[in-house]
């Protein structure tokens, strides 16, 4: 399921290109900084997952994590509703930016797929929650969080959260980027 959301949230990433406005570039940067909190936390908690009786990369895998390791339930909760776009996470303010850029430039059409998308994979992304949180039969061993992989979950975990109750200092700093690059002749961009 990460892999096939990967595509659509490089699709999200391209409507920041088709905006070719100082904005669509700053909102591909803070999407790109963010989105990478919500990978690296979603994929972390999927190794940890990994045991030796278990792949850990099935949706029944996921089977009453809440009771087995909350931390780590906890953490998928809100790498998945970031990814969905609901605030208060920072995929909600990434998206929120894109969806300006697109529309800004004129791109209105595109927003509207976007936010339809957007609605489409929530379906998705709650199911996760649903077996972490509702289903009590559990397969295999307990999980392990060894000190890296739980240090890599609360970074991932404090980042999603941080970035989405206060983004302006990255967005101030993805737009002075923005400028930068544009200056520089090194991203054409649409007056």
């Amino acid at each position: 399921m990460l892999a096939y959301s990967s595509i659509a949230h490089a699709g999200y990433l391209l409507m920041g290109v088709v905006a070719g406005t100082t904005r669509g570039v700053s909102a591909m940067l803070i999407y790109l900084f963010i989105y990478s909190f919500m990978q690296l936390g979603a994929f972390a908690v999927i190794v940890m997952m990994r045991r030796a009786d278990v792949v850990g990369d099935e949706l029944k895998d996921f089977s009453g994590l809440h009771f087995r390791h909350p931390f780590a339930a906890f953490a998928m909760l809100v790498f998945m509703l970031s990814l969905g776009g609901i605030p208060p996470t920072a995929g909600f303010m990434g998206k929120l930016w894109l969806f300006g850029a697109a529309i800004d430039a004129g791109y209105f059409w595109l927003a509207i797929i976007g936010v339809l998308n957007t609605a489409v994979s929530l379906y998705y992304y709650i199911r996760v929650v649903v077996f972490m949180y509702l289903r009590k039969e559990t397969t295999g061993s307990e999980p392990v969080a060894r000190p890296a992989l739980a240090f890599t979950l609360a970074l991932a975990v404090a980042g999603t959260i941080v970035f989405g109750v206060y983004p302006r200092l990255l967005f101030e700093l993805a737009e002075v980027s923005a400028r930068t690059l544009g200056a520089a002749g090194t991203v054409a961009l649409i007056p």
